[in-house]
């Protein structure tokens, strides 16, 4: 008989040409092949022609050394390595040191590997490109069910756990080339009715199947669920774990993408979801509009400079405070800690108490009061890092105030100093990135989350403090704020005006609502200068004229 000329590899290398993680051999005299992207690497000594021959042409002359026999340090019968043609070979002492795979091209053997026991290193002999998934050529296409292992060995673990029934088939070269593996044999794996994906029990084994799920056609994927403790097929083979895997197998999941859900599973959810918390406003005007405050919502204020964000957003704080029993967590990235309690226990007192001289009117028990009326509950905290604006960090308090301090609603003003930190010039992509995260965190924890945004300058002679009307495209940065945002609104006020009464009004416009589709003018609010408090002034003629109120 001709002597086999076929060189032994090492495997698990890394290809210097298609940075493959594991799919180049490296021979004994330094040529090399790797089989994934199919490139040569010839030798110093010139012999490559004969490594590179062998490499590339199949061969059915393989002179199989060992014999078939149980896989004791497997767990696996003489059977079921007959039914696979995995032979072994023993040491000098009778105990197992190699076992061999046969890998086939259609029923065609073309290689050989080699798994050393001891060091569980890898070896190949022939070829092993375009070789089928090991096992596949022993299953007839159009089957119901096949199962898809890791490895070799679970291959023919997950055999013998099912009962010799069902087609059981391995990946060949380690789960990073899984994907690889199932797109060069397709036909083969959508043959069958069913396709059950058993991974090793690990992160990698867990992301990989689901990667081969989504080559697959919809619904046509199954990944197994392996049972907590049990890193694969062949360990709970030898552990004697039969009816765990069973059930474990016969209850595994039909693979759904992230992000989508099956309806029909939603019932008890649907019935039984959660009531968000709610709570009105402050203002007769926008709650015709809008019907309250709540929870698991996104609410963002915009206006012009000057024109009351921080008034109104610090009546909606004491407002929270004394209208629900819920947490409120503030982060307001412009002032220090003292400057924001200064401004809801100046809406407590009617007084502007940040004001030196009016502070000087109460004397230490009368702030007292004021303070225990407001903050005795603990149910008020505050971020107070003034200056602090590292994006993630403000993203690491604000999860805390959350989930930490159970706050159910959070004040966040104002977000263009979240932008400053993380941008050199792209505001709009900062600002995408933000309120992608910000709607992710309300749609996570189901807080009522209050957003203050700035305006851009319109065009033309007239700005924002000279009373121009508000629109959607007026926000400043990007499209994410309006479409990302449950409600937005809109201050406006002419600042320059020379009435009086009509330059310390200022109008709240709804620009968005989700919840209801009514937008338009809500109300407006004059700003009374003695008490810093802000009053509604009820005209009947613009809360009745809804002509502009039309769905977003």
């Amino acid at each position: 008989m001709e002597k086999n000329n076929l060189k032994f590899t090492k495997y698990h290398l890394p290809c210097p040409m298609c940075k493959s993680s594991d799919a180049f051999s490296l021979n004994k005299d330094g040529s090399g092949k790797c089989f994934s992207c199919g490139k040569f690497v010839p030798s110093k000594d010139g012999d490559s022609n004969m490594v590179q021959d062998n490499f590339s042409k199949p061969t059915t002359q393989f002179v199989e050394s060992g014999q078939y026999a149980p896989l004791t340090d497997r767990g696996i019968s003489k059977d079921t390595a007959i039914k696979y043609g995995v032979k072994v070979i023993y040491d000098a002492q009778g105990v197992i040191a190699q076992h061999k795979y046969p890998y086939h091209i259609s029923n065609e053997q073309v290689g050989t590997k080699i798994r050393y026991v001891k060091d569980k290193d890898f070896k190949f002999q022939g070829t092993m490109a375009n070789t089928n998934l090991f096992g596949q050529h022993l299953f007839k296409e159009g089957g119901k069910y096949l199962t898809i292992t890791e490895g070799e060995c679970d291959a023919l673990a997950g055999y013998e756990l099912l009962g010799s029934k069902w087609a059981v088939v391995s990946i060949k070269n380690g789960v990073q080339s899984a994907v690889r593996d199932i797109k060069e044999n397709i036909e083969y794996v959508e043959s069958f009715d069913t396709v059950v994906i058993c991974f090793d029990n690990d992160k990698l084994g867990k992301e990989y199947a689901k990667k081969v799920a989504m080559v697959l056609k919809p619904r046509k994927a199954r990944i197994v669920n392996m049972p907590t403790g049990y890193k694969d097929a062949n360990d709970m083979l030898k552990q004697n774990k039969h009816s765990q895997f069973t059930k474990a197998w016969w209850d595994a999941q039909i693979y759904t993408p992230s992000g989508i859900i099956r309806v029909s599973e939603k019932q008890k959810e649907f019935i039984k979801r959660e009531k968000k918390s709610s709570v009105p406003y402050p203002w007769e005007g926008l709650n015709k509009k809008l019907t309250g405050l709540r929870t698991g919502e996104l609410l963002t204020l915009t206006g012009g400079t000057g024109l009351g964000k921080s008034s109104i957003t610090r009546e909606l704080e004491h407002w929270l405070v004394h209208q629900t029993e819920d947490n409120v967590g503030i982060i307001a990235l412009e002032e220090d800690w003292r400057r924001t309690v200064d401004g809801i226990l100046s809406i407590e007192a009617d007084a502007r108490l940040y004001i030196d001289h009016i502070r000087e009117d109460y004397d230490d028990q009368q702030l007292i009061t004021l303070f225990d009326r407001v903050f005795s509950k603990d149910k008020v905290f505050i971020h107070a890092h003034f200056g602090t604006n590292d994006l993630e960090d403000i993203f690491s308090k604000l999860r805390y105030l959350i989930v930490g301090c159970d706050c159910k609603w959070i004040v966040v003003d104002h977000l263009h100093m979240l932008v400053s930190s993380m941008t050199e010039g792209d505001e709009r992509r900062a600002i995408d990135n933000i309120m992608t995260r910000l709607r992710s965190l309300v749609e996570e924890t189901g807080a009522g989350v209050i957003l203050v945004s700035h305006l851009r300058r319109v065009q033309g002679d007239k700005g924002h403090e000279n009373g121009v009307s508000v629109s959607l495209s007026h926000l400043r940065g990007s499209n994410a704020i309006a479409q990302l945002s449950d409600t937005v609104i809109a201050l406006e006020r002419n600042q320059q005006s020379e009435d009086e009464l009509e330059a310390r009004t200022t109008k709240l416009r709804v620009l968005k609502s989700r919840y209801t589709g009514d937008v338009g003018m809500a109300t407006s609010l004059v700003y009374n200068k003695e008490t810093g408090r802000l009053s509604e002034f009820v005209d009947d003629e613009l809360l009745n004229n809804q002509h502009n109120s039309v769905p977003f």
